[in-house]
């Protein structure tokens, strides 16, 4: 760990001096408390919002008269309806909030600039609700216009989760500190798709009872799990950390010490549209937007249609949900051991570089070659990479 300081924060504190057994006893107790239940809530945004790959090879195009190019128009009006709204979600709803706390915490360099005029432990589960019921929804569709509109819908419910999380990881997490907690939350996609796999297999089978189809039962029933964990999470998900009850007061004092001694959440900066104006105008932000866009692009192409890849390669409709699999589930080893690696040596240029050579190879093996199991072969490291190289641009 570098002893540089942090003086540009108006600070004197050596950075050492926030990684003592102290400091790691607190991070291992908010990481035990923001972890699982946030990372919980992304796997359920991911398997909710591509979920409509495994329902496609189970009937769904078929049964409401889906064209493919009317297909991929409803898996874009999701998209259009998150990047709308991406923004206003977290942004719409900002007010200052500074906690009535005793001077000895220091808080004069700290802002609680809240993403939401509601605490995160109500929007945040009230979001992954919105979204199980519209879930719980596309099982219950009859017509084209139906799947529209109810993608769009979808798009608009998930839209301030992700963003929405990281603001929170934010206000407890120094920003070196982010990163690997950021690969393992990211890993939840990885997860969904994995996770997704086997449930679809085995709610597939319960095509016919109740006189509904196997890929209404899978948008239902994924709905309901969906809404059954956001009404738990309503208990679960921390609130901001000055109102934290899981901590202490000494806690929080340390805390808000390590923040403003190192990150951005601690820092006072009043809105000016001329901030806005050298974002747009910087060259970096674009070249960062293209490269995420580049990834984002063919891990959503990924994630939506591999189930279709592999039935394609030969394999039942069945058969394809279970081997969709192991492809996620090596994506998520390789999220976090690559992320991990990468955060001990500080560098991520390289491990992007790799990441998107792998994703390459894998995609030649899987267009070139003529047998299933090469062409299986292939999905896995086009997955592995693409996953990676989307988590590295997070950190």
């Amino acid at each position: 760990m570098s002893s540089k300081t942090a003086s540009e924060k108006g600070s004197s504190v050596s950075l050492e001096d926030f990684n003592t057994p102290e400091d790691k006893q607190l991070l291992r107790k908010i990481d035990l408390r923001l972890i699982p239940i946030l990372t919980l809530l992304y796997l359920l945004s991911f398997l909710d919002r591509t979920n409509i790959g495994n329902a496609k090879i189970v009937g769904l195009t078929t049964d409401l008269n889906v064209s493919s190019h009317e297909y991929n128009s409803a898996l874009a009006l999701y998209f259009v309806a998150y990047v709308i709204f991406e923004v206003p979600a977290n942004v719409y709803h900002v007010i200052p909030i500074l906690p009535a706390l005793p001077a000895s915490y220091e808080l004069t360099a700290l802002s609680f600039h809240s993403l939401k005029r509601f605490d995160p432990q109500i929007w945040l589960p009230t979001l992954t609700l919105f979204w199980g019921i519209v879930s719980i929804c596309q099982g219950l569709l009859t017509n084209k216009a139906g799947l529209f509109g109810i993608r769009f819908l979808l798009g608009v419910a998930e839209a301030g989760l992700f963003p929405g999380v990281i603001y929170v990881f934010s206000v407890y997490y120094r920003r070196h500190e982010r990163s690997w907690r950021v690969a393992i939350f990211f890993g939840g996609a990885a997860l969904a798709g994995a996770f997704g796999g086997i449930l679809a297999y085995a709610i597939g089978r319960m095509d016919g009872i109740g006189g509904r189809t196997g890929w209404e039962w899978i948008f239902i029933l994924e709905g309901i799990l969906t809404v059954f964990i956001a009404s738990l999470a309503y208990f679960v998900v921390p609130t901001w950390s000055h109102k934290a009850k899981f901590l202490t007061p000494s806690e929080k004092e340390r805390l808000f010490k390590r923040l403003n001694a190192d990150s951005d959440a601690a820092l006072i900066e009043k809105f000016e549209w001329v901030y806005v104006r050298q974002a747009l105008t910087d060259h970096l932000v674009w070249g960062y937007a293209l490269l995420f866009h580049g990834f984002a692009f063919v891990l959503y192409s990924l994630s939506l249609f591999l189930p279709t890849i592999i039935a394609d390669l030969g394999f039942k409709s069945w058969q394809a949900q279970l081997l969709s699999i192991p492809p996620n589930s090596l994506a998520a080893v390789s999220i976090w051991t690559t992320v991990w690696i990468s955060s001990k040596v500080n560098l991520r240029a390289p491990f992007i570089i790799g990441a998107a050579a792998v994703a390459i190879v894998g995609y030649i093996v899987l267009l070139t070659t003529r047998t299933p199991g090469a062409q299986y072969v292939g999905v896995h490291l086009a997955a592995a990479g693409v996953y990676t190289g989307n988590a590295l641009l997070l950190r």
